[in-house]
């Protein structure tokens, strides 16, 4: 699996020929747009900053969308959702929480949570034990990284990347790789197979955007 971030909460996933997207960022947004194809698309916030389907639409491909919670299955791609609900520049949203089952990996992505609080026991249990947490931090809405750290530590994730922090220089990447502390990796795309994770324990990997 090959993950590449691009801003926002927008993440791609591709193992073999089939791609995954996390929260495309809509033409209407301040945040930077791309532009692929993409098999399936999960959106967690219906917000511009978001909900930029229309991106992933290209060439052959037409994404089957999830966009809220629910259990669903597309090309033995297993994924549920879970409802949280979030304020984001001061307005009330529905932010899905999803639990995505990719390529063997156990993959959790958090949206725009505002808080640690916000993760009910019933949430704790079903996202224990993740491979990688995709967690949103540096924000006014989101996350801090105590409880970035804190989420990632009481879930067990083998693999923390954050999210949102939108770092697009050198010197603001080098300032949130010193605030998150030890341990921190950083790179242009994570490329990891299951069998990685045996030997993972509370990593945390910083993926630089495109532009940077």
């Amino acid at each position: 699996m090959i993950i590449t971030y691009y801003g926002s909460e927008f993440i791609k996933l591709q193992a073999g020929d089939t791609v995954l997207a996390f929260n495309p960022v809509a033409k209407e947004s301040t945040f930077r747009s791309y532009r692929f194809g993409a098999d399936i698309v999960l959106v967690s916030v219906n917000n511009p900053d978001f909900n930029g389907v229309d991106n992933l639409i290209y060439k052959d491909k037409k994404p089957f969308v999830v966009s809220g919670p629910g259990e669903y299955e597309k090309n033995s791609i297993f994924i549920k959702g879970f409802l949280t609900k979030v304020i984001y520049k001061g307005k009330s949203y529905i932010n899905t929480i999803y639990l995505v089952k990719f390529d063997h990996i156990k993959i959790c992505h958090l949206g725009i949570l505002n808080s640690v609080d916000q993760l009910t026991n019933d949430i704790k249990e079903e996202i224990n034990g993740t491979d990688i947490l995709f967690a949103p931090i540096e924000g006014e809405d989101v996350l801090d990284q105590d409880e970035m750290n804190r989420t990632s530590i009481s879930i067990g994730a083998k693999i923390t990347i954050p999210i949102y922090h939108n770092a697009s220089s050198k010197k603001e990447l080098d300032a949130l790789v010193k605030k998150i502390g030890n341990g921190v990796s950083v790179a242009e795309k994570l490329t990891i197979k299951k069998s990685d994770f045996s030997d993972k324990e509370g990593e945390v990997v910083i993926l630089t955007t495109p532009s940077l």
